[in-house]
């Protein structure tokens, strides 16, 4: 791991986490050779599962069983095996 003084983080701060960004490698900071603190690249946002991702965005309009026409509509009487074509 990089390590870096606190007076040369100071100087040159936005260098230092635009490397951190870039490269994903953390750096130390250290003051009088002592750690302060450590910059490192923001983690990764979990993964959400698909299943369920669109749970609660659906609305069921309507009765589900019945046809959403009268049979006498449908295509398939019309023209189907017994149906005369005259």
């Amino acid at each position: 791991m990089e390590q870096i003084k606190i007076s040369e983080f100071k100087a040159t701060c936005l260098a230092v986490l635009a490397r951190v960004q870039q490269t994903g490698k953390p750096v130390l900071v250290t003051r009088f050779g002592k750690p302060v603190a450590q910059v490192v690249p923001p983690s990764r946002p979990a993964l959400e599962s698909w299943l369920g991702a669109m749970r609660g965005r659906g609305a069921i309009v309507g009765d589900l069983i019945e046809p959403v026409s009268a049979p006498e509509e449908w295509e398939a009487f019309q023209s189907g095996p017994g149906a005369s074509d005259q």
